[in-house]
């Protein structure tokens, strides 16, 4: 009995301490505790601005933020009829949308919440889009609003590019952790825009509900930027390197387009093989980055024509001896691919066939003795500093100093072809766009403005680094060392007598555990048209396998590939290029087969070949009919709520018309729309198929 008493004295007491601190923390400690729980399940919270859209230079969406939303619900809201007499439906709905459960779960669900007092019911995890989420606003109880029908949809903006991959890299990305490449990253100060605040409450399960507070402040979204990028250019590309980079089996390859007057970047393109060895994708920015740093090799020798020319030490008539095609400087041998050599040649000669011998002698010869005057040429064209590219991460250009004490007797002659130095595609091809627009060097540049809406916040000009790399004269002696390269030397190949190409080729072997191997670094770097210059374009491609791995058998194929489909679609290309060739004559008595599209694109073709046309209506798009020997515009009002009239456009035009009414395209033919499945003018569905036959 004794222990019995004791016990029951021990319980006793341990209930009354109990009740003691019930007691003390509900009515002395209440106030703390209160607002200690109300600090933990009440918090504002950030709310993530969305990030602005980067575009190309035609206003095509690069990267844009797609809003998607989480539907949630406070089913204490819905008054007890409206629940009671719409629950089913909404149930039904919703069992048929996300068709993870059935109609009965969804109704049990949502009244179990509403019985058990919650104010906050997450329905599906599963994110919809836009239009889901207008359909769902029409459903019974969530027609009502978050006010009457407590209905919640949470916003999501997820990343999304129109165009995929293209200029994967250069677009680049910006993850969670704020790391990022390529103009996401970094222009990301003016992308991410400035995040707002809003009153958050947590509930079971970790989740955070909002509360819409008076005092929440609203996020700022961020700027948009427009690229100077061409997506047309762009796809022809990234194309064109990929069928070369597999035909070669080679590692990578990058390929930069750019405007010679304004250094507007129209295309970079990189490409390197996968990790398992099948295909090919854009993993790093070789034209520009750190891991795209390598000795050029004979692209550099423009730089060393230039020095000897403007130091008035040559002509291009003079003659050097080559001998075998073997010459050694100190205690190595340099060497001609041609086997035997090219014997006694002129200087231009020397250039045009990429002799290492000839050229690295002249440089020897000429400034062997005053190394610092060579590299005096070097800095003029910046060509030992970064550019100042608008995306982070340049590579930092590596030169020998003649003070250092690793420049030997050898280093000149290397460097003077391209060796010993390490520069970045994107400086090789600074310094030839500079040669092509009459001695200016100009930066390069990616990005032209950063604006939200119609409002310019920031607008970058093409900037000038150099006024004038050289006198006139060498520059005109420059143009026409790199026009004889391809009308008679190393890349006569590519020769087109359709427009005048000029450049040069470049073969570096690479280096590997300190020695040179018999992997190549193959490129070509040039513009077009070589007496008119719209472009400069530079094709790198790196350790091609099979014979014959030559920059002007490997690289130079793919900058003709772009040159000559840049000449046929860019008509400012081809007006005074010099091209010797018969312009059609038009015969005005008849039309030319003219029959649908956008009127401004109509219009400049009709201007541009002298044929008579007339417009007096608003529309974008329109028909054609020939009245008293001219064209008469007549507005097609694709604009309206049904099934559009696309015959007589180009595929391209009906599928920008249809796709943007929602409807799925099939087409068969080449030519022109000559009939559709779906009759114009009558009713029109989202997602409803439509054939075209093109003839």
């Amino acid at each position: 009995m004794l222990r019995v008493r004791l016990a029951f004295l021990a319980v006793t007491v341990i209930a009354g301490a109990i009740f003691y601190r019930i007691g003390t923390i509900q009515l002395v400690e209440g106030d703390k505790w209160r607002q200690l729980s109300e600090d933990i399940h009440l918090q504002y919270r950030p709310v993530k601005a969305t990030r602005g859209n980067i575009y190309s230079a035609d206003g095509s969406l690069l990267a844009t933020s797609l809003p998607f939303y989480r539907v949630a619900m406070d089913p204490s809201i819905v008054s007890g009829a409206k629940l009671k007499s719409s629950v089913d439906s909404l149930a039904n709905l919703l069992s048929g949308f996300y068709r993870d459960r059935s109609a009965a779960s969804y109704k049990r669900m949502i009244l179990d919440a509403r019985n058990d007092g919650k104010k906050y019911l997450i329905l599906n995890r599963k994110q919809i889009g836009y239009q889901e989420k207008l359909k769902m606003m029409t459903w019974p109880i969530f027609r009502e609003g978050r006010m009457g029908g407590g209905v919640l949809f949470e916003k999501i903006d997820k990343r999304y590019r129109p165009f995929k991959n293209l200029a994967g890299r250069t677009v680049g990305f910006l993850n969670e952790d704020q790391y990022g490449v390529g103009l996401e990253y970094s222009f990301n100060n003016y992308l991410e825009g400035r995040n707002g605040e809003a009153m958050f409450q947590k509930i079971a399960g970790g989740s955070w509900k909002p509360l819409h507070d008076a005092e929440d402040i609203k996020p700022t979204d961020g700027y948009d930027i427009v690229s100077t990028l061409d997506v047309n250019i762009q796809d022809l590309a990234e194309s064109a390197l990929l069928r070369q980079l597999m035909n070669k089996d080679a590692a990578y390859g990058s390929v930069i387009v750019m405007e010679v007057a304004t250094g507007h970047i129209k295309a970079i393109a990189n490409l390197q093989k996968n990790k398992n060895g099948y295909g090919y994708g854009e993993y790093y920015n070789y034209a520009v980055g750190e891991q795209g740093l390598t000795e050029p090799g004979s692209t550099f020798k423009l730089l060393s024509m230039m020095a000897l020319l403007e130091e008035g030490k040559i002509n291009l008539t003079d003659t050097i001896d080559t001998g075998n095609g073997r010459f050694k400087f100190y205690d190595r041998f340099m060497r001609d691919v041609k086997n035997g050599g090219y014997g006694k040649i002129t200087v231009r000669e020397a250039f045009e066939k990429s002799s290492n011998v000839g050229i690295s002698k002249m440089v020897n010869e000429h400034f062997g003795h005053q190394p610092h005057r060579f590299m005096e040429y070097i800095s003029r064209v910046r060509l030992d500093q970064p550019l100042g590219f608008q995306i982070k991460g340049e590579g930092l250009p590596y030169f020998k100093n003649p003070d250092d004490k690793n420049w030997y007797g050898t280093t000149l002659p290397w460097m003077s072809i391209g060796y010993e130095l390490k520069i970045t595609p994107l400086q090789t091809l600074a310094l030839y766009n500079a040669v092509a627009n009459g001695g200016t060097l100009v930066k390069p540049m990616i990005v032209q403005q950063i604006s939200r809406g119609n409002a310019v916040e920031v607008r970058f000009r093409t900037e000038t680094l150099q006024k004038k790399i050289a006198s006139e004269k060498t520059l005109s002696q420059l143009r026409s060392l790199l026009t004889g390269v391809v009308d008679n030397g190393t890349a006569k190949n590519i020769k087109t007598s359709t427009y005048g190409i000029a450049g040069k080729t470049g073969t570096a072997q690479k280096l590997e555990n300190g020695r040179y191997t018999q992997t190549y670094y193959t490129s070509f770097v040039g513009y077009f048209p070589a007496d008119r210059p719209k472009y400069s374009a530079i094709v790198v491609i790196d350790s091609p396998k099979g014979f014959n791995a030559y920059g002007g058998d490997i690289s130079a194929p793919v900058f003709r590939e772009i040159a000559d489909k840049l000449y046929a679609q860019d008509m400012s290309v081809q007006v005074g290029s010099g091209a010797h060739r018969e312009i059609p004559k038009i015969d005005r008595s008849e039309f030319p087969y003219i029959r649908a599209g956008n009127v401004e694109e109509l219009q400049m073709i009709c201007n541009s070949m002298g044929i008579s046309n007339h417009y007096s209506g608003n529309e974008t798009w329109v028909t054609s009919k020939v009245s008293n020997r001219s064209i008469q515009w007549v507005s097609n009002a694709v604009e309206k709520p049904v099934i559009p009239d696309v015959t007589g456009m180009s595929l391209r035009d009906a599928l920008y018309v249809l796709e943007n009414k929602g409807l799925r395209v099939q087409h068969s033919g080449k030519g022109r729309v000559s009939s559709q499945s779906l009759p114009a003018g009558s009713g029109i569905n989202r997602d409803q198929i439509i054939k075209l036959t093109l003839r």
